[in-house]
């Protein structure tokens, strides 16, 4: 019997020559993550260990996203003692500016996630990277610190659910369709501790910014990881940017899968997840009847050059309704400049949106959007539970970034297809 793309890896990090789901090994941790508000409590965990440094500097990095600039004295201290101590033991450090931004959108820009690595993060969208061939997982702040002064980490293998999709995309409808008729199809369970692998012609069709959307939201259907092949897209993405070697793997014919799905997308809609849970999923023209007050267009989801673009071809030569406030934060100062070049910037402002720097922003309900009583957003992001964006009685509605630019002109959440002078450009 062979093995999935996931238990390779496991495998050779451990070094055995396979691995079983279920079974337990010690591996080899090629990068680890945290940031502004995870690496706070991951420096305290470290220093508990009574080492003096982490096992690899360059393979080590603090990614300051969430509250940055920092909005009050509060979040100002603990970006201050998180950045102090990088610096002290010299690892990888980044935070706003032109190298900074959103950690998942951040560390692929700089090649320091690759393919056939293990990668963990204290955070739970760390799995982003499984969209490069890479075996990447979120953890908590105790294992980060572990993993961090040790380069080792305990893990259980997780059996692969393998997930094929076909057919013909239809206008307007994204990966993070794809992702989101996923999870209301199994559940904000239906994959838990799996590693769920992306395959068929049309994931191979997809570009690296389309494939990070659907991997970053593998966590909200409960998996360990997501994971997809490693191609010549992939290659072109990594190759000029990686910063070490790296190694490709790919499932054996013969791999054992516990479950198997397969999904023809040809009839599927541009899709909306109601609150409040990612899996409670409609198509978009079934909740035209709800008012908003908010579209935030970013996050690790949907912060990429390619989503602003798709925003900017709804945006452009029209208005943002009176009664709604559209933000859009890039997700990276690369990101930015790209949009700055291409002119995306003043479209957005023209438009009558709020651009902000690059951090995760109102996501989790920081700053830069935080939603008031009662208040509804169309949200690119990843989680809409109860109080995620703000307060517990507000609704965040989750959407591609099509989605959210139309529903901004018009008010209400509406399709792409109802802004008359876009539809044709589709």
């Amino acid at each position: 019997m062979g093995m999935t793309m996931a238990e390779k890896i496991i495998a050779a990090h451990a070094g055995v020559d396979r691995v079983e789901p279920g079974e337990l090994v010690e591996v080899r941790v090629d990068f680890v993550m945290a940031n502004d508000i995870t690496a706070a409590l991951a420096i305290r965990e470290f220093e508990k260990l009574e080492v003096e440094g982490v096992f690899d500097r360059e393979r080590v990095a603090f990614v300051a996203d969430h509250f940055v600039p920092p909005p009050n004295i509060k979040a100002a201290e603990q970006c201050q003692a998180v950045r102090t101590w990088a610096r002290r033991k010299g690892i990888l450090y980044f935070e706003g500016g032109r190298d900074g931004g959103i950690e998942h959108i951040v560390l692929p820009e700089q090649g320091l996630v690759l393919p056939g690595e293990i990668i963990i993060g204290a955070d739970s969208h760390t799995c982003t990277y499984g969209a490069l061939g890479a075996f990447a997982t979120g953890v908590g702040s105790t294992d980060a610190a572990v993993a961090m002064a040790t380069g080792r980490l305990w893990l259980k293998v997780p059996p692969t659910m393998r997930l094929f999709y076909h057919g013909t995309l239809r206008p307007w409808v994204t990966a993070k369709d794809l992702i989101l008729h996923t999870i209301g199809r199994i559940g904000v369970d239906g994959a838990l501790y799996m590693a769920m692998y992306f395959t068929g012609p049309v994931i191979s069709q997809l570009s690296m910014d389309a494939r990070f959307t659907i991997t970053n939201m593998a966590i909200e259907a409960g998996a360990k990881t997501g994971l997809m092949d490693v191609d010549e897209k992939t290659l072109e993405f990594v190759r000029p940017r990686a910063r070490r070697p790296f190694t490709v793997y790919r499932d054996d014919p013969d791999a054992r899968y516990e479950v198997e799905l397969d999904f023809n997308v040809s009839d599927w809609e541009p899709a909306v997840a109601a609150p409040h849970l990612p899996s409670n999923v409609r198509p978009v023209g079934e909740l035209s009847h709800i008012r908003i007050d908010q579209v935030f267009i970013g996050s690790c989801t949907n912060g990429r050059i390619e989503d602003l673009r798709l925003a900017a071809r709804i945006l452009q030569g029209q208005r943002v309704h009176p009664e709604v406030r559209c933000i859009i934060i890039p997700g990276s100062g690369a990101v930015y400049r790209q949009a700055l070049a291409e002119g995306l910037i003043d479209i957005f402002v023209e438009a009558g949106a709020v651009v902000g720097l690059p951090s995760c922003g109102p996501c989790m309900g920081g700053y830069s959007g935080v939603l008031g009583p009662g208040e509804r957003c169309v949200s690119t992001t990843n989680r809409n539970f109860v109080g995620r964006m703000g307060h517990p009685t507000s609704e965040v509605y989750l959407a591609n970034p099509a989605v959210a630019a139309a529903s901004a002109i018009l008010g209400r959440i509406a399709s792409p297809e109802e802004v008359p002078t876009m539809a044709v450009a589709a």
